[in-house]
């Protein structure tokens, strides 16, 4: 465990390939500094999926997943509003907003985020539950040089980042698609089944940059 915890703070600032399986990423301070970067050369998305499982409990807004554009800094943004107790998602600064949602402290929950530039809606799988779909005007795709962000929120290319909207806690099992993935593939991530890995992110291949206080570590589990 204590190598593990060194290696991962060593190879902070260096991007590197690793088959995450079974670990996670976890962020224990609040500050504007720690974050990982998730790197791809995709530049161009008529369609998204990303998929994630997080666990925290802080009690304020936080970003969970960051894209932004050369553009439009919330190119791809997930994001919780403590305030009016909502999940959001942002695609090109066109917000969403989805209610009602269990988002419970100190437990693992499975978001699957959707969206498609031919039909415009958006829409979240919350712990394999879908909410309903919404639209936003957002027809064309999304382009530019790409930097994928998570444990921090940016409000600027790349920075503007925030520690109020810092994400605190733990987070798995990453992946994201430049297509809609279909019910049955979701429930399967969910249920962390057998299901198609991220052809843009993939959690068993990931590359990612780690900056400041962020630890790679296995994944906790409950023991009975």
């Amino acid at each position: 465990m204590k190598l593990l915890i060194v290696l991962a703070m060593l190879a902070a600032g260096a991007a590197s390939v690793q088959d995450l399986s079974g670990k996670m990423f976890t962020f224990p301070v609040q500050n504007d500094r720690a974050r990982v970067r998730l790197i791809t050369s995709k530049q161009q998305f008529r369609a998204v999926t990303v998929c994630h499982r997080s666990f925290t409990d802080i009690k304020r807004n936080h970003g969970l997943f960051s894209l932004s554009t050369s553009g439009s800094s919330n190119s791809f943004l997930i994001f919780w509003d403590e305030t009016n107790k909502e999940m959001e998602a942002h695609i090109m600064n066109q917000k969403s907003e989805f209610i009602g949602l269990d988002y419970k402290a100190n437990m693992w929950h499975s978001i699957c985020t959707t969206w498609d530039s031919a039909t415009g809606l958006v829409q979240l799988w919350f712990n394999g539950r879908p909410t309903i779909s919404k639209f936003v005007f957002v027809d064309t795709a999304i382009t530019g040089s790409t930097i994928i962000i998570l444990g921090q929120e940016q409000d600027a290319h790349g920075g503007g980042f925030d520690s109020k909207q810092a994400f605190v806690g733990m987070m798995s099992d990453v992946h994201m698609w430049d297509y809609v993935l279909s019910s049955c593939e979701i429930q399967s991530y969910v249920d962390e089944l057998n299901f198609t890995p991220g052809n843009v992110l993939n959690w068993k291949a990931l590359e990612f940059e780690i900056t400041d206080k962020v630890l790679v570590q296995p994944k906790s589990s409950v023991c009975h």
